[in-house]
């Protein structure tokens, strides 16, 4: 009888710490991922050093790409889990994003100093044809819109510069995975602002517009120039000098046209 008892409080108790029993017959319609975005980075380190401090330090990703011949994928953070990889970030009204995004971590040295100066350096096309695959399996499970795949530059322009000006974002946008202008209205829109160049508090309105957080100032000051820097980085590469001008101009005022129009 003693036994018995002791196997009755035992069941109990366990029962107990399992919580209440959850019914699952029924789902609501109205629910979506609560990963809205998907930020990328350089790990500015080599493979076996990126592997040691997204696993053993306070910064991590859920995914790690390898630049090896077999560009190997590593999952380090489970998706329905948060990782350490945006910090102080922001885009459009959305702040602290490691809580609403998946990160992928790349591994590229960035950059190289010269006596010519600073070098960038270039990503294989293996490695990116592997990158575009694994984002489209995440931006269709998760239901992320091209406007949401993003670089660290976009949304920490004051302290980040990753992927950098070497990572081929025409390539996502080619696989319809980020937004990109129309060539022939940049070239029309450049035309009209050879002619006048926009004022820096244009510049400003529109860089927010797009999604960057900036101060409306009107002053062309080292904030405002880091973010005109992230963008052009990504959509005009061949100079990206933080100079408003009237080919950064033009793209910005495509993509800030509705979606109707673009």
């Amino acid at each position: 009888m003693k036994i018995f008892w002791l196997m009755f409080l035992a069941a109990l108790l366990s029962g107990c710490a399992s919580g209440p029993r959850i019914d699952t017959s029924f789902s609501a319609v109205s629910q979506d991922s609560r990963v809205r975005f998907l930020i990328l980075h350089y790990t500015f380190l080599d493979s076996p050093t990126s592997l040691k401090v997204l696993t053993q330090q306070q910064v991590s990703s859920h995914y790690l790409l390898d630049d090896g011949e077999d560009f190997k994928v590593y999952r380090l953070v489970d998706e329905d889990r948060r990782a350490y990889h945006a910090g102080l970030s922001s885009w459009k009204d959305n702040t602290r994003l490691n809580a609403s995004s998946i990160g992928i971590e790349i591994v590229n040295l960035a950059w190289r100093d010269s006596a010519e100066g600073r070098v960038w350096l270039p990503y294989p096309q293996g490695q990116i044809d592997r990158l575009i695959s694994l984002v489209k399996d995440i931006v269709k499970r998760h239901d992320i819109s091209p406007d949401r795949v993003l670089g660290h530059s976009d949304i920490a322009p004051q302290r980040k510069q990753d992927p950098g000006p070497m990572f081929p974002w025409k390539q996502l946008a080619d696989a319809g995975l980020v937004l990109w202008p129309d060539e022939k209205q940049v070239a029309e829109r450049q035309a009209a602002f050879e002619a006048q160049l926009p004022s820096v508090a244009w510049f400003q309105k529109k860089l927010a517009e797009h999604g960057f957080a900036i101060t409306q100032s009107g002053e062309l000051d080292a904030a405002s120039r880091n973010v005109l820097i992230a963008f052009q980085m990504k959509y005009r590469p061949a100079r990206f000098d933080g100079i408003p001008d009237a080919q950064t101009a033009a793209i910005l005022d495509v993509l800030t046209m509705p979606a109707g129009k673009r």
